[in-house]
């Protein structure tokens, strides 16, 4: 079956992030790797990230705390730049927080929204920028299950099978079918990489025995990576979007920012992704790239 995309100018990658964060800490460098070759990059952030917590203390002001949603879409804002993302679209949903409190019981929650409206508006957003590739959350979240990273799996697997049949969703836009859907995971080995690393330059590590321990194991249990995105050369863009999230991140956290640079980039410089669905013929082995399938042959 030949690739659509050689009838086609432009990659696109359309990546569906729960909240103001979490693009930062998910798959940034192969963003920013994207973005430098060219390729359009588009997030999704379904909400406002209203129920996180303060954590940085120099950031706990009342005149941060009264206009929070501001200073979280500004945050995003800027760490989107410094990823390279070329558009970012707010779904418009309300943070659920955790589940059993306030915030997850609001009306205007992500968690809350019906979910053929959530779909919608994420189909909305396919048919208009036309992505090849989707990144999402894993179906299993159970080491963290956020009520909203959930439904960001929920609604994108919904959206994968809506947004190319023109009799669903009429309205909101021309059918657009994309061919490959991942689902983006924070990789055991990496932990235990960075754990070395601290180790080897005689640094304390942020990673408890617990930790490592449940590591391995997730190493051996681990079947699911099917792509290793090489982002050398980019592997601090990851620290300085953080860094732009000053109210949701602790500039001096040791999980985050305890190697030098150079060390945690040297320490496990790549992305894993699991594919989770495609519509092209798959590939031979494990791919290194989210496009592989997709690229217009090259013209000697």
């Amino acid at each position: 079956m030949p690739s659509r995309v050689e009838a086609m100018s432009e990659l696109c990658l359309l990546a569906v992030h729960a909240h103001p964060d979490d693009e930062a800490s998910k798959g940034a460098g192969t963003v920013a790797r994207y973005h430098a070759e060219g390729i359009h990059t588009v997030l999704v952030t379904c909400t406002g990230g209203e129920a996180g917590d303060i954590l940085n203390p120099a950031m706990d002001r009342p005149e941060i705390r009264a206009d929070l949603p501001a200073v979280r879409r500004a945050e995003l804002d800027e760490a989107a730049r410094i990823i390279g993302y070329d558009e970012v679209v707010l779904l418009g949903y309300r943070d659920s927080g955790m589940p059993d409190t306030e915030a997850n019981h609001d009306p205007r929650s992500f968690a809350q929204a019906p979910r053929q409206e959530a779909v919608g508006r994420l189909v909305e957003v396919i048919r208009r920028t036309r992505p090849q590739v989707i990144v999402t959350y894993p179906a299993d979240q159970s080491g963290y299950p956020h009520p909203d990273h959930l439904r960001v799996h929920d609604i994108t697997m919904g959206a994968w099978d809506a947004a190319g049949d023109p009799e669903q969703f009429v309205g909101l836009g021309e059918a657009w079918m994309p061919l490959k859907l991942y689902s983006v995971t924070w990789s055991p080995r990496r932990i235990i990489r960075m754990h070395e690393a601290f180790v080897a330059l005689g640094l304390e590590s942020p990673f408890s025995e617990e930790r490592l321990i449940k590591a391995k194991e997730a190493v051996e249990a681990q079947g699911a990576v099917t792509t290793k995105v090489d982002i050398t050369g980019f592997g601090a863009v990851s620290a300085d979007a953080l860094k732009a999230h000053a109210t949701q991140v602790d500039p001096t956290s040791r999980h985050w920012f305890g190697l030098p640079p150079e060390a945690s980039e040297s320490a496990w410089p790549y992305d894993e992704y699991s594919l989770v669905a495609e519509r092209i013929p798959p590939q031979d082995g494990e791919e290194d790239d989210l496009f592989a399938g997709l690229r217009r042959p090259a013209v000697s």
